[in-house]
């Protein structure tokens, strides 16, 4: 079977890096032989870090090597991850937005056929959005969304025509190798009580990068705490990393880990905190594989639907919500009480995985033949 993988990859994203692994994974992994060409900014990187074909995705070059790889397709899957939005500017045909769409109308051009996966759809506020969702996603032959939410989204925007269900975001069903390579990278004993922390910026409520630097003073006085910040995203999170430790008391004793590690590695140090705290999603969910209670800042649905389903919602917030008091306590409780926060997480994170496989299960009977 050929595929075609449309996403936000070869950009630098921990996160959608990690769908895409995970996504060729799985495939590779439930299928017989696919034959799997991913469109992505990086094309050579991605060839050579995940054995698979590669095409240039920008409309800049290689389009004819884009119409050669879908007419020879099966199927191409455009996700996961939050794809079908216009947070970023849509100006015409210009913007995420448009692009992901187009290269659903060109797959159907090419007489191949479509299924979003996994996919975290909104938010999508501007007219000529809404008009591009209307007439593009209902072009796709089957839709998997990893909420609810985006579900009832998609219908709101009037995309009704392809069946949609309900599964989960496809890291899920993340296959991790065992590795050290990120936690080796820091002068670690062992002995320390990581805090992961996780940020990016988020210019509406800026306020929450006080309350981060707050926080973690408190946690290092009261427990003694080794905050080690994980860039998902370099050229984002390093600065706001940075911009959080400015405002610390205690910022001698925190760590900035590099920004150039695979999701993998990101995950294998997230496996040895205690807790982590933040906005990233993918982050959050690498603690939920890990086993490590987790305090989340949801910046977006998506993030709010992933700690109700993790089972970390009671002890989150929402940005713009953040209760100082509250937070402190929160946070303390998660670290006191980590055996009682692993147990909510346990049955929660196994039927997230369940969830995330039947993407593959459904991509199979629809599309297997």
């Amino acid at each position: 079977m050929k595929i075609v993988l449309s996403g936000f990859y070869g950009l630098g994203n921990t996160g959608d890096e990690a769908i895409l692994k995970a996504i060729i994974d799985n495939l590779r992994a439930e299928l017989t032989n696919p034959e799997i060409t991913v469109f992505s900014l990086s094309p050579d990187q991605t060839a050579k870090e995940y054995g698979v074909k590669s095409v240039y995705r920008a409309w800049r070059r290689e389009n004819k090597e884009k119409v050669k790889a879908l007419r020879s397709a099966d199927l191409m899957i455009s996700g996961g991850g939050g794809l079908l939005q216009d947070t970023y500017p849509t100006k015409f045909l210009f913007g995420p937005l448009p692009y992901y769409l187009l290269i659903v109308m060109l797959a159907k051009l090419c007489g191949t056929k479509v299924m979003f996966f996994s996919q975290g759809i909104g938010p999508v506020t501007s007219t000529w959005g809404k008009i591009l969702m209307k007439l593009f996603a209902n072009r796709a032959d089957f839709i998997t969304v990893r909420d609810q939410y985006s579900k009832d989204y998609l219908k709101k925007l009037g995309v009704t025509r392809p069946e949609t269900v309900v599964t989960a975001d496809i890291v899920f069903a993340f296959k991790a190798d065992e590795e050290d390579r990120a936690y080796q990278s820091l002068p670690l004993t062992g002995d320390e009580k990581i805090v992961a922390v996780t940020v990016r910026p988020w210019f509406s409520h800026p306020d929450y990068i006080e309350k981060t630097a707050h926080l973690l003073d408190q946690l290092i006085e009261q427990r003694g705490v080794t905050p080690v910040f994980v860039p998902m995203e370099g050229k984002y999170d390093v600065p706001a990393s940075k911009d959080v430790m400015a405002k610390m008391k205690h910022a001698d004793k925190t760590y900035l880990l590099g920004s150039d590690f695979t999701p993998n590695e990101f995950l294998n140090f997230i496996r040895h905190a205690e807790l982590t705290v933040g906005l990233r999603l993918h982050a959050l969910i690498f603690s939920a594989l890990s086993n490590v209670p987790h305090l989340g800042f949801s910046y977006d649905k998506k993030v709010e639907s992933f700690l109700k389903r993790s089972g970390m919602w009671d002890y989150s917030f929402r940005l713009g919500e953040i209760d100082e008091t509250k937070l402190l306590t929160n946070a303390l409780y998660l670290l006191d009480n980590k055996t009682q926060a692993q147990q909510i997480m346990e049955p929660n994170v196994a039927k997230l995985h369940a969830e995330a496989m039947r993407n593959i299960e459904l991509l199979q009977e629809h599309f297997v033949k």
